[in-house]
């Protein structure tokens, strides 16, 4: 499958679906020192190749910001302290029209401990921490992550257009999920 980048949208941060973590699982906040974490799992969902990529990116993206992400990223982990999930509550400009928006920021559950009802309990998560500051959220994707695509529009998350590429993709996208999205 062809990986095309998608936008998507949430115009309101009101009524989040809430979904509960299944038993044996927990969340808990970021930490610093915790950017390794960050990048073990990041690399084990295929974003990086490596996890010093991984760390680079971080270092790049949240370096200069370490107390926000004590605010706004999120790790799952089990009972007994394997730390198996992130996501960051995140913000910044989709449109490049100086509005900050709240962001859905680097999703992933390493794949041993996919379709175990982990994903939809860290999305609704983050939607609540992004639902204090942020009227609006967006996520950016693609179309290889055809079944988050579906959790994210369950979740109200529309498409947005702001490239060439938005009627090719959405349209892989509604031939994939078998659903009319636009």
């Amino acid at each position: 499958m062809e990986r095309i980048k998608l936008q998507m949208i949430r115009t309101s941060s009101n009524d989040i679906p809430k979904y509960e973590l299944p038993e044996g699982f927990r969340f808990r906040m970021f930490r610093d020192g915790d950017q390794k974490l960050w990048a073990n799992i990041e690399t084990r969902v295929d974003e990086f190749k490596t996890e010093d990529d991984a760390l680079k990116r971080f270092e790049r993206e949240f370096g200069d910001y370490i107390g926000g992400m004590e605010e706004r990223c999120l790790f799952i982990e089990t009972d007994e302290g394997e730390t198996i999930g992130t996501t960051t509550a995140w913000y910044g400009d989709l449109k490049g029209d100086g509005q900050i928006r709240g962001r859905i920021h680097w999703v992933g559950v390493v794949p041993e401990y996919q379709g175990r009802g982990l994903s939809k309990p860290m999305l609704s998560r983050a939607m609540e921490i992004l639902a204090a500051c942020h009227d609006e959220i967006y996520l950016t994707s693609q179309t290889t992550s055809w079944q988050a695509i579906n959790m994210y529009l369950s979740f109200g998350f529309e498409p947005v257009r702001l490239d060439g590429n938005y009627e090719s993709a959405w349209s892989m996208m509604e031939e994939i999920l078998d659903r009319k999205i636009r």
